[in-house]
């Protein structure tokens, strides 16, 4: 078999049906994901061990087939003229699996996304900490384009991304933008991080909060007069809070409570959720740092996070019940769906 025409052949796959994954295993068909919903390629032949290992020559540097015999998963990005993925290869029952992401080469609007206007804002900020969270596949990394962008058409910038692997390209407007991949241009989050205040960087974009050592960084960033955004997969933005705290250890948890109530732009969480009418739809909630956010995570009562969102519409804040029950009410998505994807189906009940 050409491996790397096949690869073409399900690439052209997946934008005609407009997917959004594609998964390679040994002993399944090829699968496919649209709109959620997985979908086996019945008239693509079973794949074999043999297919598997011609897969992965044509997805992987001979750096990063080392890094796969040696850690049994490696990430890694793969181009074609009309089609970028972000992968990772993995073993399961000591046969090679693929897992790939279609990465959408032209970076969208905020109104493309339908997400709401006010995130904006935080794009205009000089300083602080801003994160987008949600489970795996829930378009945290798009969204995040997006806001690069809009700081990259609109301001003077030197704009630093670092993530594992390189995920959406930018090029240069008004703002200058450099790209890091963590293992080719710096060995790791951390290291890249420290790099930064000495490369006169304004914006930086953190692919993912992995460790302490890269939230302590970040944040140390955001108060010394960096724009920082990342990610985390949290649910909501008071388990956000948390966890960032959780990752430090006793003795250092009262210090980070601090930092972050000072550094903290918002935080946005994010859901795709299935339309009613086919494709996806995001539902969303919202957290702005106010005097009275600052002041509950000082004082370790990010219990009452939630509260502060559900009453402070006013302000901009958004309520992720209220979100769905908009969604619901304009014919969007289904109770059913909204139902799923509630954190606190009581309340929602009542806004429905």
């Amino acid at each position: 078999m050409d491996y790397k025409k096949e690869i073409d052949d399900l690439v052209n796959l997946i934008l005609k049906e407009g997917a959004s994954d594609l998964h390679l295993s040994v002993g399944r068909n090829p699968v496919i994901r649209t709109s959620g919903a997985l979908i086996p390629l019945m008239k693509k032949p079973t794949l074999t061990e043999a297919d598997m290992k011609g897969f992965v020559n044509v997805f992987l540097s001979s750096a990063n087939k080392t890094l796969l015999e040696e850690t049994k998963n490696v990430d890694f990005s793969y181009s074609l003229t009309h089609a970028r993925f972000r992968g990772n290869i993995y073993y399961h029952q000591g046969v090679i699996s693929v897992a790939l992401r279609l990465i959408p080469k032209v970076i969208r609007t905020l109104s493309d996304l339908n997400l709401p206007p006010i995130l904006e804002t935080f794009t205009r900020k000089a300083q602080g900490f801003f994160l987008v969270v949600g489970p795996i596949g829930q378009g945290k990394t798009t969204t995040l384009a997006t806001l690069i962008e809009l700081i990259n058409q609109t301001r003077t910038e030197h704009i630093l991304t670092i993530e594992d692997p390189i995920e959406y390209l930018f090029e240069s407007k008004k703002s200058i933008i450099d790209q890091r991949e963590v293992r080719i241009d710096t060995p790791d989050f951390p290291d890249a991080l420290v790099a930064m205040f000495r490369e006169d960087i304004d914006v930086a974009m953190v692919g993912e909060m992995r460790d302490a050592n890269t939230i302590s960084t970040a944040v140390t960033a955001a108060e010394t007069g960096h724009l920082i955004f990342s990610t985390l997969h949290t649910n909501n933005a008071a388990q956000t809070v948390d966890r960032i705290i959780d990752s430090f250890s006793p003795s250092q948890q009262d210090q980070i409570r601090v930092q972050l109530a000072g550094s903290l732009t918002g935080i946005f969480s994010q859901r795709l959720i299935p339309r009613v009418s086919g494709g996806l739809i995001p539902a969303y909630e919202l957290l702005i740092n106010n005097n009275a956010v600052s002041n509950l995570i000082r004082e370790r009562r990010t219990h009452e996070l939630n509260t502060v969102i559900e009453t402070s519409s006013q302000e901009g804040m958004i309520d992720m019940n209220r979100s769905l029950a908009e969604l619901v009410r304009a014919g969007e998505i289904s109770v059913e769906s909204a139902y799923m994807n509630s954190l606190n189906p009581k309340t929602l009940e009542r806004m429905i």
